[in-house]
């Protein structure tokens, strides 16, 4: 006899728009149901589109601004009717009118006294909302990518004439006086500044510092692009001044992708004693800076932590494959393997419409399969708030149906949420190599060809 029918649909709502995390969720739970073979809701971006159509479903006209819901399941109008349960529940309205949440930022700053203004919205509209926080003479953390260069440069000349800092566009990590921001670690308090034009270059060098038994006072992300030629390093420089007035920071370390070596010369020394981290071809990478950073501080370098493959004989490998979430993690292995294809799954290009790889393991997961048994597959694992509560849940099976050999950098500390010994066991008996370092795992990875 044969099973049940197996239906799809394909629903387009116009105009209704709700964020990739929630949308994530939405897809991951529809997916978990009994009967479903396929579902995904997202908003019709063009990556979103070619993503569904990949998996064979017939997507009717739509534009970036409306939602799909996709589906193939024995009872497609049952999954349909769970997706709209759900979708409604992460929408709560205003229950009075006195509780009308005001129109714009600088009518929220005049009503509530606020510290900071943190902008996460489409990246169109990212701008104006942190521009009305800056003429409202507020500093802004602007967590959306989706900026150009040019309103980039804009928002952070009228900062500096404002007097405010700009961390971002597309800052995902900062800790302001130990509450963490966006994706951030739990880290002790302590003497290091940091100031960042990377997320996760931050979080290597902080939870390494972590694992040092060395705290942070401050990290300030300025956003990947501030030290290049056209913005010209403004937050950034504003970012070093506020460190150099803190008493409670002692050290400075200043983490970067390649920078432009105009900015960067241009940067003037400070009181307060900096360490660069700024990566490029010669240049230190981020570990070795780290321990640069120890040392100037006088305390001693431990050996970071890491747990080998269990896994036996494996066919000689030819190519390192880089599949990253982190684009200064991306950039740093693959300045120290020296060769490979590497992918950073966190740039603008794949996250429009769809939540960041930290969160969705989905395309990660993809290019795990098509590997083959020549390759090394180097890949970072992130750890901490914001990010997926437990990844291994999501990529230690692919990890270990994968035929390549797979090289893990997890960055986090032991304070984390998702249990980082946990987190590399579980890695570790898929087969993985675990390093809590990016470029020792790097190193590995190219030890391996």
């Amino acid at each position: 006899m044969s099973g049940p029918v197996i239906r799809q649909a394909v629903l387009v709502r116009k105009g209704a728009y709700h964020d990739s995390v929630t949308l994530m969720r939405v897809s991951r739970a529809l997916s978990d149901l009994p009967g479903v073979e396929a579902a995904m809701v997202a908003m019709a971006t063009e990556l979103n589109v070619s993503i569904l159509r990949e998996l064979s479903f017939e997507v009717p006209e739509a534009g970036p601004a409306d939602l799909v819901i996709a589906i193939r399941a024995h009872d497609v109008n049952a999954a349909v009717e769970e997706s709209d349960r759900q979708l409604a529940a992460s929408y709560r309205p205003q229950t009075a009118p006195d509780d009308q949440p005001p129109l714009t930022t600088r009518s929220a700053a005049g009503r509530a006294p606020a510290d900071l203004v943190l902008v996460s919205t489409p990246g169109e509209y990212a701008f104006f909302e942190a521009l009305d926080a800056i003429e409202a003479g507020l500093p802004v953390m602007i967590f959306s990518d989706g900026v150009t260069v040019e309103r980039e440069r804009l928002l952070k000349e009228r900062a500096e004439a404002k007097g405010v800092l700009v961390m971002g566009p597309d800052c995902g990590t900062a800790v302001i006086g130990g509450t963490g921001l966006g994706f951030a670690n739990v880290l002790a308090p302590g003497p290091v500044g940091v100031v960042a034009a990377s997320g996760t270059g931050a979080q290597q060098v902080t939870c390494l510092l972590d694992w040092a038994d060395t705290g942070v006072s401050h990290v300030l992300g300025v956003g990947g692009r501030d030290l290049s030629a056209e913005v010209g390093g403004l937050s950034t420089r504003h970012a070093l001044r506020l460190l150099d007035e803190d008493p409670a920071t002692e050290l400075i370390v200043l983490i970067s992708k390649p920078p432009s070596p105009e900015v960067a010369g241009a940067i003037r020394p400070l009181r307060t004693p900096v360490i660069r981290a700024l990566l490029g071809p010669g240049a230190p990478d981020l570990t070795e800076a780290t321990e640069n950073a120890l040392r100037a501080l006088g305390r001693p370098v431990p050996e970071w932590p890491s747990w080998p493959a269990w896994h036996g004989s494996r066919p000689a490998a030819k190519r390192i494959r880089g599949l990253y979430a982190g684009g200064t993690l991306s950039t740093e292995a693959a300045l120290v393997a020296g060769q490979g294809d590497f992918v950073d799954y966190g740039d603008d290009a794949y996250t429009r419409g769809r939540a960041h790889p930290m969160i969705d393991p989905t395309l990660r997961v993809e290019a795990l399969a098509r590997a083959s048994e020549t390759d090394v597959v180097l890949m970072d694992v992130v750890l901490g708030h914001g990010a997926d509560p437990d990844p291994a849940a999501s990529l230690a099976h692919p990890m270990a149906r994968s035929p390549a050999t797979v090289v893990v950098a997890l960055i986090g500390t032991e304070g984390d949420p998702q249990d980082l010994h946990r987190q590399a066991a579980a890695f570790r008996e898929a087969g993985a190599a675990v390093f809590t370092s990016n470029a020792q795992a790097a190193r590995h990875a190219r030890s391996l060809l």
